[in-house]
């Protein structure tokens, strides 16, 4: 039996490289600041001065927060698309089946096609092998082979007739949604919008390190905010790649499905 654990290596290690290159940027923001500080002459500590930056820094965060929200619904808007199209296309493939099975002992070609389809799908979208990359797009040897013994069906009857062409239409929806999978594989995060999130949090983390006291609360307050920050955007480029990572999107919709196919 195929399992969906332990795959796409390649892009956990793209999102934990990215999360670790921000909470270092943001540290070395916050450490220049900190070393910046005793050379600031007391006008630039001034009550006002400290207002007029604290101000432009609260308008700064509100900013990054709505990207940052943007970002998170986009991201999390391409996963729960995804993760609805697999569960369909197991529903539909189970229900495919029952159809087929319905119509006689003919379809025994059509159903084993059928198996073959989904088997092969499922291994080239969640492959064993945690270094190989999911292969969205369709086998068309595979599937022409499937509408071909779909075809070869004759009916005898008004019944048989009914039940071929609503396999056929479930069929054709099969092969539009897999179509439609790999189409909406691009990634839905713009790299330019990420760019200008950790510039903003750059600038913010660099004017708290000025106004804040040196000391060790300060600093690990905003090292840990750095962290979580950094946290946010792992998970946001997690769940933009639902078919790999530690967030994928699992196969046991499929797997459920393969259990009802005639073997």
């Amino acid at each position: 039996m195929l399992s969906s654990a332990g795959r796409g290596t390649d892009a956990a290690v793209n999102s934990a490289a990215t999360a670790l290159i921000v909470t270092v940027t943001l540290v070395v923001a916050y450490v220049l600041g900190r070393w910046l500080r005793p050379l600031l002459s007391a006008d630039h500590l001034s009550a006002d001065s400290k207002d007029a930056v604290k101000f432009a820094m609260g308008l700064v965060a509100t900013m990054a927060a709505l990207l940052l929200g943007l970002l998170v619904s986009s991201a999390k808007s391409n996963y729960d698309a995804t993760r609805s199209q697999v569960i369909e296309m197991s529903a539909k493939v189970a229900f495919l089946d029952r159809v087929l099975s319905l119509y006689g002992p003919e379809t025994h070609g059509a159903r084993r096609a059928l198996r073959d389809v989904v088997v092969d799908a499922t291994r080239r979208i969640w492959p064993k092998d945690a270094a190989t990359v999911a292969d969205l797009g369709p086998n068309v040897q595979a599937g022409d082979a499937f509408f071909e013994e779909m075809q070869a069906l004759e009916p005898k009857n008004d019944g048989q007739r009914a039940l071929k062409t609503q396999a056929m239409s479930l069929a054709v929806e099969l092969g539009e949604l897999r179509v439609l999978l790999q189409a909406q594989s691009i990634p839905s995060v713009s790299t330019t919008m990420l760019v200008v999130v950790v510039c903003w949090l750059v600038v913010i983390f660099f004017a708290s390190s000025l106004l804040a006291p040196p000391n060790a609360m300060t600093g690990l307050a905003l090292v840990a905010a750095a962290g979580s920050v950094a946290g946010a955007l792992f998970l946001i480029l997690e769940l933009d790649a639902p078919f790999a990572g530690m967030l994928h999107v699992p196969s046991a919709p499929l797997l459920a499905a393969l259990q009802h196919i005639d073997q």
